[in-house]
């Protein structure tokens, strides 16, 4: 599957003083969940890979969906819909996963984990400039407030950004973490199967 990425660049970018890099502009990866359009830093993101089947495995979370191998190594597959409580999306030919990395405590030292998170579409990347961010809402959202770092404004409308280190957040789901502390024999048998 080749998914294709535009870069659309703000009219901001172009007031932003120069010699302030706080004023740049970020970038992020646009997709679509259940018809709302949420965003994710891109140097978050590792890649993204068409839908494929997933390897369940037993005792998990109703967010995990399961594990897939990425080039030999076991990735836990997120289903963000789930995660916010909500009923999932039907597998469609614009599903994919984007392949995500995130900071995770592991026996009191920070790691990088990387994980997987089903999205109905992938959209695009867009550049938001700190100026377009509003912080995240306080009530009237469909998800918890803090799994949002801001809301970006693009194009008269409304996108929102999410903070991946706490939707992801492997203290939260502490079975994602025993799926990565668990022994790799294991795993690579549910994988393999």
């Amino acid at each position: 599957m080749s998914t294709s990425i535009q870069t659309h660049h703000s009219s901001a970018t172009a007031l932003a003083p120069a010699g302030f890099a706080s004023q740049e502009p970020a970038q992020y990866l646009t997709f679509m969940l259940a018809g709302e359009i949420f965003a994710i830093g891109i140097l978050a993101i590792k890649e993204i890979i068409e839908y494929h089947s997933l390897t369940e495995v037993p005792m998990m979370p109703a967010s995990v969906r399961g594990v897939i191998n990425l080039r030999g190594a076991v990735v836990p597959v997120m289903d963000l819909l789930a995660r916010f409580g909500r009923k999932s999306s039907e597998i469609t030919k614009k599903t994919c996963i984007v392949i995500v990395e995130v900071e995770a405590m592991v026996e009191d030292r920070q790691e990088r984990q990387v994980i997987g998170v089903v999205v109905d579409a992938v959209n695009e990347v867009l550049d938001i400039a700190p100026a377009d961010i509003e912080p995240a809402p306080a009530f009237g959202s469909r998800i918890r407030s803090d799994f949002i770092h801001g809301m970006g404004k693009v194009r008269a409308k409304f996108v929102i950004l999410l903070d991946v280190n706490h939707v992801l957040s492997i203290d939260e789901i502490a079975d994602v973490g025993g799926l990565a502390s668990a022994p790799s024999d294991r795993v690579n048998e549910l994988v393999a199967a």
